[in-house]
């Protein structure tokens, strides 16, 4: 059963009392930046998926808090469904949509608008479902605009566990160590073409049951992954950096279903490196350095309430394990 918490926030600890600090301005329109921040645009989608699951809101903000805390240089402002002032995107660095996808993407009724935004070498970052837009004229622009998405019929969205140990050389993975977690990593991306810098930041080799368990549809299974996966064990690129050709900089991420998976230090780390590095931060050698956040302090920034009879020791064990 999960514990009550105390009658104020403040009585938890010191990483909840960084959060709730920087969620008080996150939310609003941010202080003017000196002129060595950078700003980074967070874009929320609306809950969907249930308590702990897809926690856009909650993960934009805790993300956008990590950043702040790390004192990197870079300011963030987090917003819930697409601005409706498009002045935002004015002074913006880097652009994170966390949301869901599909024909549903908040970016679909924006693309002509946002076009510009991309053609000024803004950053540009996708978690979870926000990888995945209609094939078509959408997913060219994504080819353009980040390198890759997930294309239906022939990408995938499995849940299954990572081990992840071995990394590019690449500032997003500046003191990253292991991601042994299970999430809904979908693999098999479609990936551009074109002109462009693509590096795999997270690259591992699924299980044969995220496939051989699943009939085929537009998420689940195809001929083309099976060959891939089951036939040809290519290992799959579930996180990416790509480096467009105007200089702009942008990251894929495919995991992110759970939101207690952001109490995974390394997880969180890789994330919110790469985002400030789309905004041009300098990362440090050891990457980002935060405080650490419990399983009932995530709680505490999801949408819907807490159900009574949540217990949050299984998942308090399961985040000791990964960051010890």
């Amino acid at each position: 059963m999960a514990a009550k918490p105390d009658s104020s926030f403040f009585a938890y600890t010191a990483a909840t009392l960084v959060f709730l600090i920087f969620s008080s301005v996150l939310l609003a329109n941010c202080e003017e930046a000196t002129e060595e921040e950078r700003h980074i645009l967070f874009i929320a989608g609306a809950p969907s998926h249930g308590f702990g699951n897809h926690e856009h809101l909650g993960g934009s903000t805790l993300l956008a808090a990590t950043i702040e805390e790390a004192a990197v240089g870079a300011r963030t402002t987090v917003v819930t469904g697409w601005p409706e002032d498009p002045t935002i995107f004015d002074d913006v660095h880097s652009v994170v949509i966390y949301s869901n996808g599909g024909p549903g993407h908040p970016i679909m009724d924006h693309l002509d608008d946002f076009r510009e935004v991309m053609d000024r070498g803004v950053g540009f970052v996708t978690l979870h479902y926000a990888v995945e837009v209609p094939p078509g004229e959408a997913g060219d622009l994504f080819l353009e605009w980040q390198g890759g998405y997930f294309e239906t019929h022939w990408s995938v969205n499995p849940f299954w566990t990572s081990n992840i140990t071995e990394y590019p050389d690449h500032p997003i993975t500046n003191g990253v160590g292991e991601i042994s977690i299970r999430d809904e990593w979908y693999f098999h991306m479609r990936f551009a073409e074109i002109d462009g810098q693509l590096t795999p930041i997270l690259t591992d080799l699924p299980p044969e049951e995220t496939l051989t368990t699943r009939d085929d549809g537009p998420h689940s299974n195809n001929p083309h992954v099976r060959e891939a996966v089951l036939e040809n064990e290519e290992p799959q690129h579930i996180a990416w950096a790509y480096e467009r050709p105007n200089g702009g900089r942008s990251f894929g991420f495919t995991g992110g279903h759970y939101h207690w998976n952001w109490g995974h230090n390394e997880f969180r780390r890789v994330v919110a490196n790469a985002i400030a590095w789309t905004a041009e931060v300098e990362i440090p050698e050891n990457g980002l350095q935060f405080s650490p956040i419990t399983a009932l302090e995530l709680a505490q920034m999801t949408d819907d309430p807490i159900p009574e009879d949540w217990d949050d020791q299984e998942i308090q064990n399961m985040l000791d394990e990964a960051n010890n």
